[in-house]
């Protein structure tokens, strides 16, 4: 006789999990003492890790992270309600009335749509909500998150920036800012090596940074996933050396910065040749 199927949990089940596991007298120690600052990190890593394996075309891998992301809400949510703020189904039901608010093209009239998609009706609930709920505004930046990445809240900065006009009518003058911005970090960088001249060249690196987030905005390209790209080049190429090191039955300490170059070529060249194969293999 076949053994019948165990029953699939739910989200029920899940809250009941965190109830226990934050319980003081039988919950876990750890889970016990944990507070929001002290989730908080862990839960812009399970973001990234919902990031990575989306980048991965892993779906098994994104099930499992998007739960591991999931119990990071039921966390923050369990720990509210301990003190009587609010509970999980007050953020179901606070998200599911903000997207149905934001989206009256689809809830409420149809004929809205062209205005959703042409002149940020989004925003403008946003600012409304703001201002049923008394938040006058500030700044027009007040509200881009301090904890992004530094190169995502670059991007969102200078969005916000140019949707009022503060911003560059083509690419050319963010290619001829960048290169500005590498020459004063030249600069910077022959100054000396006190303290205050490691400050300014940090500073201008930064500028330099920020110039090459807006590039990326103008073309179209996602810093962050392009960076990742760039990591996970360099980690591949890394790993052919160490490869076709341990083949010769040599280790990278062994090795002169020469050689590993002459290898990290290689490993260039045969990216190079398999990318080129493969659109020929394409067209065919």
């Amino acid at each position: 006789m076949s053994k019948a199927p165990s029953k699939k949990h739910d989200l029920d089940d899940l809250l009941r999990v965190m109830v226990r596991l934050r319980d003081p007298d039988t919950g876990c120690p750890w889970d016990v003492k944990q507070t929001f600052a002290s989730i908080a990190p862990y839960t812009i890593e399970e973001a990234y890790e919902v990031a990575d394996a989306v980048a991965r075309h892993d779906i098994d891998g994104l099930k499992d992270e998007l739960g591991d992301l999931l119990l990071q809400v039921v966390y923050h949510a369990r720990m509210a309600q301990e003190q009587s703020e609010f509970a999980f189904a007050d953020v179901v039901d606070a998200i599911t009335r903000k997207m149905i608010r934001r989206h009256p093209h689809v809830f409420v009239d149809p004929s809205l749509k062209d205005e959703f998609l042409s002149n940020d009706l989004w925003e403008r609930i946003k600012t409304e909500e703001k201002a049923e709920r008394g938040q006058t505004r500030g700044s027009l930046l007040d509200d881009v998150p301090v904890g992004l990445p530094g190169l995502t809240r670059a991007v969102k900065l200078q969005k916000r920036a140019a949707k009022i006009g503060f911003d560059w009518p083509d690419l050319d003058p963010v290619l001829a800012k960048a290169e500005e911005e590498i020459a004063e970090l030249k600069a910077a960088i022959v100054e000396g090596d006190d303290e205050t001249s490691r400050e300014h060249v940090a500073e201008e690196l930064g500028d330099l940074l920020f110039v090459m987030a807006n590039l990326a905005r103008h073309l179209g390209v996602d810093p962050e996933a392009a960076l990742r790209g760039a990591n996970a080049k360099f980690v591949r190429r890394f790993a052919s050396i160490e490869t076709a090191l341990a083949d010769a039955g040599r280790k990278l300490e062994d090795s002169t910065l020469e050689e590993m170059d002459r290898l990290w070529d290689a490993a260039k060249e045969s990216e190079k040749e398999k990318s080129e194969n493969e659109k020929a293999e394409k067209k065919v």
